[in-house]
């Protein structure tokens, strides 16, 4: 999905339609991960780009997306563009000994 979104359509209440966008990226986003896996493939991964226009847009992870969209709407800007890009990806088994959760464990 390569796309300019307009913000400000006549017509169209602007909550009801940035909602309508966010649900039609979203709807993108599910039909893809439910297309075939290519063989030796565990998942589907997103190349993401975001930006005010497409000569603007920097690479962004996924889940940033509804963010960053609600920071355009905050400075009152009237358009973004979104790629969304699947492709295949392979999962990387965990080094031996590696603990399994790097994260904060709640013990200090």
């Amino acid at each position: 999905m390569r796309k300019t979104f307009q913000l400000q359509v006549e017509g169209k209440h602007p909550d009801r339609h940035l909602e309508a966008v966010k649900h039609e990226i979203r709807k993108y986003i599910k039909r893809e991960r439910r297309r075939d896996l290519p063989e030796g493939a565990d998942f589907w991964d997103f190349d993401c780009k975001f930006g005010t226009a497409q000569e603007s847009a920097e690479t962004i992870h996924l889940t940033a997306i509804t963010g960053l969209i609600d920071g355009v709407v905050k400075e009152g800007g009237t358009q973004f563009y979104v790629e969304i890009l699947a492709k295949p990806g392979k999962r990387q088994p965990r080094p031996a000994g590696a603990p399994e959760h790097a994260g904060n464990d709640g013990e200090e």
